[in-house]
C-alpha cells in the first residue's frame, strides 16, 4: 500500500491526476506530430528524418553502432508512412491515458515512440521539454500495475512519487541557478521588464504585463527565485512543507502558462509537482465520486511486491544517473539544458538564462518580378503564431506548439551561417513545396511560387498603450537589412546546396 505511516495518506488519486495531465500532454505533442512532421522532418521536408539516419549510419559505420549512439524504432523503417503510424499510434495511446487507462506497457509505449521522434527531430526537437517529457514519461511507467487498465488499479509504490519529486527539484533548482549565474538582470531583478515582449511567443496578456511599472516586475523575479530556488528545499519534508512547496510549484507555472505561449513546458512541468500533493489533499478539490472510488482502492489494493521492486530498482539506476546532473547544478559553467544519456532518463533543466533586451525577428518576403530592384515590392509571409503583421493581435496557442515559429525566434537571434536549415525553407518556398507552406497563416503567392525569397531583420516592439488604443496596432517593427539575400531557382549556388543534401 502506498501509504506515509506517519501521515496515514494515500496516493491513488493523486497518480490519477499525474497521469490524466500527462497524457494531455502527450496527445498534444503526437498530435503536433500528425499535422507537423511532414514539413519538418519528412522525406519532402526541411530535415528529413530518413536523410538524417543515413548520415548517421554513414558516420557510424552501421545500423547497430548507430542505434548505440542513437535508440530510435524509425532505424528499422524510417519511411513516412512508418512516421505517420508511430505518431496516430502515441496520439491514439495518449487519448487512452486522458480516458482513464492506467498501465505499465501503455506508458513505456508512448516512451519509446516519443523518444524515436525526438531522436530524428533534430532543431525542431532539441528544445529542453522534449527531455523533460521523456524523463517524465518514463518514471510514469513505475507508478502504474503492469496490465491493469482501470485508472483506480494498484496503489502506486512510494519510490515511484519520491522520484518524481526529485525531478520537480532538479527542474526548479536548475531554472532559479542558470538564472543566478546568466544574465545580471535576474540578479537586479529587472529582466521581466524585457522578458514579457522579447519571449518566444508572446500572447494578448504578456502586452498588458509588459506595460506594467517597474516594481511589478521586480516583484515577479523575487517571486520566481522563491519557487525555483527555496520550494525545491522542501519537496522532501514531511507534509506541511511539501504540500506549501507542491501548491508554489504549480501557482507559478500556472502563472506561467498565461503569460506566454511556452508549448507545452509549464503543463509538463505541473506533473511531477503533482506527487506533492496526496489524496488527502487533493480530495479537497476533486469531484466526490472520483474521490470515493480512489480511497477504496487505495484500501483494497496496495502496489505488489513487484511493483515496489521495480521502482526501488529503478531508484538505484536514478541515483546513479543523477551524478552528473548533480555536478552540472553545482558547476559554475552550468548547461541550460542537457542530456546525459541516450534515453534521457536523467537529465539537467533550466529556463531563460538570459533575457533578450531587443527582439529580433526574421521575416520571409517574396516578390514576383524578373530581377528585384529598390522598387520591387516585396510580400510578407506570415505564420501562425510569430509576431509580423504589427496589427495582428498576439495570439494564445498554449500548450500547442507551432515548431517553425519558435524555430524563426532562434533564428532572428542568430546569424544565418548558425541557421543553414532557413536556406532550406527558402528553396522549399520557392518550389512551392504544399506541406512546407501548411506551415504558415499566410501565403501572398496562393496560385504560384514566387521567382524570388529573401529574409529581412526587423526590431519589434511592443506599441504604448495610448497608440494601441488609437491605431489598433500591437508591435512597431524597424527593418534592420538583409538576413538572406534575394534567392531564386536559378541561383547555382542554391541549387548545389540542395542537391548536397539529397545525396
Amino acid at each position: 500500500m502506498t501509504r506515509d505511516p506517519a501521515e496515514g495518506v494515500n496516493y491513488v488519486l493523486t497518480r490519477f491526476v499525474l497521469l490524466r495531465l500527462l497524457g494531455v500532454v502527450y496527445a498534444v505533442a503526437f498530435a503536433g506530430l500528425v499535422l507537423q512532421q511532414d514539413a519538418l522532418l519528412g522525406s519532402d521536408g526541411l530535415l528529413p528524418a530518413r536523410a538524417f539516419l543515413d548520415e548517421l549510419r554513414d558516420a557510424a559505420g552501421s545500423t547497430g553502432q548507430a542505434f548505440a549512439a542513437l535508440p530510435t524504432l524509425f532505424w528499422l523503417d524510417g519511411s513516412d508512412a512508418a512516421l505517420h503510424a508511430a505518431a496516430w499510434l502515441g496520439l491514439a495511446l495518449s487519448i487512452a491515458v486522458v480516458l482513464g487507462a492506467t498501465n505499465a506497457l501503455l506508458q513505456l509505449a508512448l516512451w519509446g515512440l516519443y523518444l524515436s521522434f525526438v531522436q530524428v527531430g533534430q532543431i525542431f526537437y532539441g528544445y529542453g521539454w522534449e527531455m523533460q517529457l521523456l524523463e517524465t514519461g518514463f518514471l510514469a511507467v513505475f507508478l502504474c500495475p503492469l496490465l491493469s487498465l482501470t485508472p483506480f488499479g494498484k496503489a502506486p509504490p512510494a519510490m515511484a512519487l519520491w522520484l518524481n519529486r526529485w525531478l520537480i527539484a532538479r527542474i526548479m533548482l536548475g531554472a532559479g541557478l542558470i538564472k543566478l549565474r546568466g544574465d545580471p538582470c535576474w540578479r537586479d531583478l529587472s529582466c521581466l521588464v524585457y522578458h514579457y515582449e522579447t519571449q518566444p511567443i508572446p500572447n494578448p496578456l504578456s502586452y498588458w504585463l509588459h506595460a506594467q511599472p517597474r516594481w511589478f516586475h521586480v516583484v515577479g523575479a523575487a517571486f520566481n527565485f522563491l519557487v525555483e530556488l527555496v520550494a525545491p528545499l522542501f519537496a522532501f519534508w514531511p507534509r506541511p512543507a511539501r504540500l506549501v512547496a507542491g501548491v508554489l510549484f504549480v501557482a507559478f507555472q500556472l502563472t506561467l502558462i498565461a503569460s506566454g505561449n511556452l508549448s507545452f513546458l509549464n503543463w509538463l512541468t505541473i506533473v511531477p509537482a503533482i506527487a506533492c500533493f496526496d489524496d488527502a489533499f487533493l480530495r479537497r478539490v476533486a469531484p466526490r465520486r472520483i474521490a470515493a472510488r480512489a480511497a477504496a482502492a487505495a484500501e483494497a489494493k496496495p502496489a505488489s511486491r513487484a511493483q515496489r521492486a521495480a521502482a526501488g530498482g529503478f531508484a538505484l539506476l536514478v541515483g546513479l544517473l543523477s551524478i552528473a546532473p548533480v555536478q552540472n547544478l553545482l558547476s559554475p559553467h552550468q548547461a541550460m539544458n542537457r542530456s546525459f544519456d541516450p534515453l534521457h532518463l536523467v537529465n539537467t533543466y533550466g529556463a531563460f538564462g538570459s533575457v533578450n533586451r531587443e527582439r529580433w525577428e526574421v521575416v520571409i518576403q517574396g516578390a514576383d518580378v524578373e530581377q528585384p530592384d529598390v522598387h520591387t515590392r516585396w510580400r510578407d509571409y506570415e505564420l501562425p503564431c510569430k509576431p509580423g503583421d504589427v496589427r495582428r493581435r498576439p495570439c494564445l496557442i498554449t500548450p500547442w506548439h507551432y515548431r517553425l515559429d519558435w524555430q524563426m525566434w532562434f533564428a532572428g537571434m542568430s546569424d544565418p551561417t548558425e541557421e543553414p536549415w532557413i536556406v532550406d525553407l527558402v528553396y522549399e518556398l520557392l518550389r512551392g513545396n504544399r506541406m512546407v507552406l501548411r506551415l504558415f497563416s499566410r501565403n501572398p503567392f496562393p496560385r504560384h511560387a514566387p521567382r524570388w525569397i529573401r529574409v529581412e531583420r526587423y526590431r519589434y516592439h511592443f506599441v504604448g498603450v495610448a497608440e494601441h488604443r488609437r491605431r489598433g496596432t500591437w508591435w512597431w517593427r524597424e527593418d534592420e537589412g538583409e538576413y538572406v539575400p534575394p534567392l531564386s531557382l536559378d541561383n547555382e549556388a542554391l541549387v548545389r546546396w540542395e542537391e548536397s543534401r539529397s545525396r
